[in-house]
């Protein structure tokens, strides 16, 4: 990892105890990081972190938006800023937090992409309809049938899936036990098209122990590969959206809503660590019904 310069001790402290005390995801420490390095050359002609004040970061937050950054971004600069004045408060004993008074611009909601359960069919069928790539290895179509049925069957993160090893699939107590954001453990179930998959998969490719999901040099298949076959299926199938591992597990969520799941049981199976994350899919579900009801009903 880059270090900040040696004169700003605040921050290569703050990056460290995000490393090495809490553990954060290497995605999140790299976001951290950009965002304050970004905040620190504004901020260089204006003083020491200490001496920040909320006009500081309001100038920062019109400079942001001026620069054209969407609010998303601009959202997840300001979470950096927030973790790092609570951590100069708690190591440093700073007493005024000058984000308390800082005001953000407002996300507007928007909905996420959900594919109907024909389109989802029809994708997981793809592995074992398309022909077989050159050069690869007769089990290949196999894994890549088990990863989009464990996609759709169990809503994981594309890392998640990345990330399994063999042993963490029980296939007695029809589950996967997963280490999600945050290092957090849960056991997610999975359904028996999924798990039937799987076996046919490990059969074939002598998959014994280790990671579960191997690429032909037999080794950890990554985030990015996952998604390229992914895209590779898509194209064999009328579904005329981009499809990314995050729309499936948008249309795993949904459909589960859909077929009367309650929210708490799905916010459990997607690892949110809050009820209001998962939310989000019950106005895709009411979305959807309204739909349907405007189409059918005579006087709607």
């Amino acid at each position: 990892m880059k270090r900040p310069p040696r004169r700003d001790r605040h921050l290569g402290d703050f990056l460290q105890h995000l490393e090495f005390e809490r553990q954060v995801s290497p995605r999140t420490l790299l976001n951290y990081r950009h965002a304050l390095e970004r905040f620190a050359e504004f901020r260089s002609e204006k003083g020491a972190w200490i001496e920040m004040t909320p006009d500081h970061f309001r100038l920062y937050l019109v400079q942001m938006s001026r620069e054209g950054l969407a609010k998303p971004t601009i959202r997840l600069h300001f979470a950096a800023f927030r973790t790092f004045y609570r951590f100069l408060t708690e190591r440093f004993g700073l007493k005024d937090n000058p984000l308390k008074v800082v005001q953000l611009p407002k996300l507007g909601r928007k909905l996420p992409v959900v594919l109907s359960v024909s389109q989802m069919d029809e994708i997981l069928s793809a592995p074992l309809r398309v022909p077989k790539q050159k050069q690869a290895p007769v089990w290949m179509p196999l894994r890549d049938a088990a990863i989009l049925e464990l996609f759709y069957s169990s809503g994981l993160r594309i890392s998640e899936l990345a990330g399994l090893n063999v042993a963490e699939v029980d296939v007695f107590s029809e589950s996967v036990r997963v280490l999600g954001k945050g290092r957090k453990e849960r056991v997610v179930p999975v359904g028996e098209p999924a798990l039937q998959a799987i076996q046919r998969y490990r059969h074939a490719a002598k998959v014994e122990v280790g990671p579960l999901f191997i690429n032909k040099l037999r080794k950890r298949m990554r985030s990015g590969g996952i998604w390229e076959l992914l895209k590779r299926y898509v194209k064999h199938t009328s579904v005329a959206l981009a499809v990314s591992p995050h729309k499936l597990r948008h249309s795993f969520a949904t459909h589960l809503l859909d077929a009367g799941a309650d929210l708490r049981s799905v916010q459990s199976l997607l690892g949110h660590a809050s009820l209001s994350t998962t939310q989000i899919y019950t106005h895709v579900t009411v979305e959807r019904l309204r739909a349907a009801y405007d189409q059918a009903h005579p006087r709607a």
